[in-house]
This record gives structure tokens, sequence and C-alpha cells, in this order.
């Protein structure tokens, strides 16, 4: 039997825990997810969280992650002021450089089966995560599901180089379906110094609703952008780069594209 005490243990160590990213993607969960995994991640704008008031600016990249740089802080200091400049101006390039566009149909008949296309750009790599949702809120989002939507195929992943990416979904066991409403995408490796930025496309095939409506679809893009850049990352004893700010900074970022509301008739 568990003692009530390291329940209570337990928890306390999960609370006080901070919110750690996923610099390499998802590499072991083959599910999917809504953006509100995201904590550690700045918002490119309040608008993605409608609603929380004077938390909401604490989340947009210009202060989560932006100031930080700035200022000095944490992983941040052993850059020159000149650097951290850099940096700064670096990463705002790639961000006003990533884009996430959605196209689907804007009618379709009951219990059809359609493709949704969504296109990215830019994005720090070197995987990168595309998402169909519900809403485009950071915390309110859910999976595309939730909506009515049904995902009937495997996502169709093509990267930079034109070549299907189908390695992380093939890591989900084909038994258990590999209909996923998430996906990463690999191999991106966007160069904000030189200015040059990569991009992918996921298609998605949906089934519609059977009952007539109007439906809301979005995509969400979630990517690093400190790998972007030589300095925004370190290199670790085993060779392995690591975000400049750590796990628990604000490196990484969550896009949306506008709801896009789909008639069921």
């Amino acid at each position: 039997m568990i003692r009530p005490a390291l329940i209570a243990i337990a928890l306390a160590s999960l609370s006080s825990a901070p919110a750690l990213a996923y610099p390499g993607g998802t590499p072991t969960f083959q599910t999917d997810a809504a953006p509100f995994c995201a904590g550690c991640h700045s918002s490119r704008d309040a608008g993605a969280l409608e609603g929380a008031g004077e938390r909401a600016a604490k989340e947009v990249a210009e202060s989560k992650h932006i100031a930080v740089i700035l200022s000095g802080q944490g992983g941040y200091q052993s850059l020159s002021e000149v650097d951290r400049q850099t940096l700064a101006n670096q990463i705002r390039a790639l961000d006003a450089a990533s884009t996430v566009k959605l196209s689907a149909p804007p009618t379709v008949k009951p219990g059809e089966t359609f493709a949704v296309q969504v296109n990215v750009t830019g994005g720090g790599g070197p995987v990168v995560g595309v998402a169909l949702v519900d809403s485009a809120h950071r915390w309110y989002a859910r999976p595309a599901a939730s909506a009515g939507w049904s995902v009937v195929a495997p996502p169709g992943i093509t990267g930079a180089d034109g070549a299907p990416g189908s390695e992380w979904l093939e890591r989900r066991p084909e038994a258990a379906g590999r209909n996923l409403s998430f996906v990463n995408v690999p191999d991106i490796a966007s160069d904000a110094a030189a200015g040059t930025w990569d991009s992918a496309q996921v298609v998605f095939t949906l089934r519609a609703p059977s009952r007539p409506g109007s439906y809301p679809l979005a995509a969400a893009y979630l990517y690093g952008t400190e790998k972007s850049t030589l300095l925004g990352y370190t290199t670790n004893a085993m060779g392995r780069q690591e975000v400049r700010g750590g796990l628990a900074g604000g490196s990484g970022r969550v896009l949306f594209t506008p709801v896009q509301t789909i008639e069921v008739k």
C-alpha cells in the first residue's frame, strides 16, 4: 500500500518542477497533442492568450525570451552585450520569417473524406511540430477531433528536402493507428545568421462530422529558435547541441493560423 506521505512528496516534486521544452521534438511521444503542453514556449502575439489579462503580456516572445537575452540573465551571461544584441536580432528575423498556413475546403459533405494541407516556413529546427486544433489559443485549444473531425489516415509529411519524413510517425505501432493530428517534422535547418529559411508540408486526411453545421479548424506550429544560430546554443561533452537559454527558457514558439470555419452541408 502506498503511504499518503509518499504521495504528497511525489506531488510536491511534480508541482515544483519547471516545464521543460523539447528542442529535439518529441521523439518518444507519438500521439495527438495540443499546445497547452508548450508552457515554456513563447507566443508570437498576445492574441493567442486572449482572456489571460496581464499574464498574456508576459508570455509573448519579446518579454519571455528576447528581454532575457538582452539582460544577460541565465545562460546568456557568457555572451557579450554585442553578441546578445546580435542573437536577439537574429531570432527576431527568424520569427518574422516563420509562418504557418492552413489550406482546407470551405464546404464539405457530411461524412466526406478530404485533405487539409499545412505549410510551414522557418523555425529553428532540427525538428518542428505541426498540429490540427479547434481554436487558436495556447491554453484552450484541443486536438481537432474535439471539434468533430476525424483523422482517417497517417499524415503525409514532406520535409525541407522534398522527401517524405515518416520516421517519427513510424515509431508508433501500426496496430495502434498512425492517424494522428500532431506530427514532428524532422531535418529543419533554418539559418538566422544567413537569412535562409526551410519549409515543409503536412497533409492530413480528415473525415467530416456526420451532422451538418459549422465546425472550426486551425493549425498550430511549434518551433524552436536558438538552434538557428551559432550564438543560440552550446555543445555539451557528448557533442549534443543545447539551447543557450536552457530547457525551461522561452526560446520555443507557438504560432497559430486563423481559425477556419468549415461548413458541413
